[in-house]
């Protein structure tokens, strides 16, 4: 069916392509749905759903992500739009950007990272501003020394 006419909406939730153990991909990936990967990748991967390095997968990439898990190993740098997990048996050897990052023990992260800060909201907080703790200390003892200590 290449070249129909007719386009398929595809879910970014479900896995739509899977890499097998005896297979060697040289090469970019780009996908709308999430990716397995179980054999060997040497490309860089651009994907809008989730990406899942299983344990005997060797990955050399750079990553882009809703979501990454890795359980193999994997050289590059990874770029989340969510989570990036190393499990116990992943390796991973690059530069991270993420929201959030977890490494299970036995796993091995080397490399730097960045989080990327989550969207304040305005229902309380401080509206999103960085405030310095001891000015504002102060100058709320001020405010109530004004008031009368109220």
């Amino acid at each position: 069916m290449l070249g129909s006419s007719k386009s398929k909406r595809i879910d970014a939730k479900t896995t739509d392509t899977l890499i097998g153990g005896s297979t060697i991909c040289e090469g970019k990936i780009m996908s709308e749905a999430s990716l397995r990967i179980e054999g060997q990748l040497h490309g860089d991967i651009e994907c809008a759903g989730d990406i899942t390095i299983g344990e005997n997968a060797v990955v050399q990439s750079n990553i882009q992500a809703r979501d990454v898990i890795i359980a193999g190993k994997v050289k590059g740098n990874i770029q989340t739009k969510g989570k990036l997990i190393v499990t116990s048996s992943g390796v991973l050897v690059g530069n991270i950007d993420v929201r959030s990052f977890i490494v299970q023990e036995g796993g091995v992260f080397q490399g730097s990272s960045a989080m990327q800060i989550a969207a304040v909201s305005d229902k309380g907080g401080s509206g999103g501003k960085v405030i310095d703790a001891k000015a504002h200390k102060h100058q709320k003892s001020e405010q109530q020394a004004v008031s009368g200590g109220n």
